[in-house]
């Protein structure tokens, strides 16, 4: 897909914007450097952050969702146990896979400024599996999970992901670097998406332009408050 006709095209991830290399994956250069001076932080009080995923193509959220929409990756509802995508009509579907897997072109990993986060000391990234009981008190990433409460704000990241506040279902490892994405959803434009969508080969096609305006309103603009968490 071409984004020489879609304007801002790298907020729906069609072509790079501002990425630099930093802790073995893409991340905006403003991010990278926020990121990079948290994580020197937490390791002085022996809690050691690592990236599991960083900045992605639409080419690659869309395989994600590709994926999960046919039933080659595990679909999980939002207590997180196993769904038979089969028994699911297109529109169930749909929503079962948004609320853990953002819409391609709708994701706020495709700029550079969102971040997955686990502790590389107490899992290692094979065993991790996203799940909200690893971030809980007792689970691997629990310090970690205190520690990015107090201090993330502090270097400009906030947790877009939390329950009662957004559409997406809560991520305790997700982390969004509040000065730029900000910015970038306001210039994030639902017709430009409508446009790339409608091109692209994607599964649920037609459920996902059927119901468009409500899916970016819910899971694209709909986000815990900034400015109650960066200060």
């Amino acid at each position: 897909m071409s984004g020489n006709a879609i304007k801002n095209s790298y907020l729906y991830g069609i072509q790079p914007h501002q990425l630099i290399d930093c802790a073995g994956v893409q991340l905006q250069q403003d991010t990278a450097a926020a990121f990079t001076a948290m994580q020197r932080q937490a390791q002085l009080e022996g809690i050691h952050i690592e990236i599991c995923s960083a900045h992605r193509t639409f080419v690659k959220q869309a395989q994600i969702f590709n994926a999960k929409a046919n039933g080659i990756r595990p679909l999980l509802d939002i207590e997180c146990r196993p769904l038979d995508s089969k028994s699911l009509n297109q529109d169930e579907l749909l929503h079962a896979i948004l609320n853990w897997s953002a819409l391609p072109g709708g994701s706020r990993h495709h700029w550079g400024t969102d971040i997955d986060v686990f502790d590389t000391n107490r899992i290692k990234q094979k065993d991790l599996k996203l799940v909200a009981a690893e971030y809980e008190a007792t689970g691997p990433c629990g310090k970690l999970s205190s520690w990015l409460k107090e201090h993330a704000p502090q270097y400009g990241f906030f947790f877009p992901y939390q329950k009662g506040k957004s559409g997406v279902s809560p991520e305790p490892w997700h982390l969004s670097y509040a000065p730029i994405s900000a910015r970038y959803l306001e210039l994030f434009d639902p017709k430009a998406l409508q446009d790339i969508i409608y091109h692209s080969d994607i599964s649920l096609k037609k459920s996902i332009l059927d119901h468009l305006p409500y899916l970016v309103e819910k899971y694209v603009y709909r986000i815990a408050d900034i400015d109650s968490q960066v200060r």
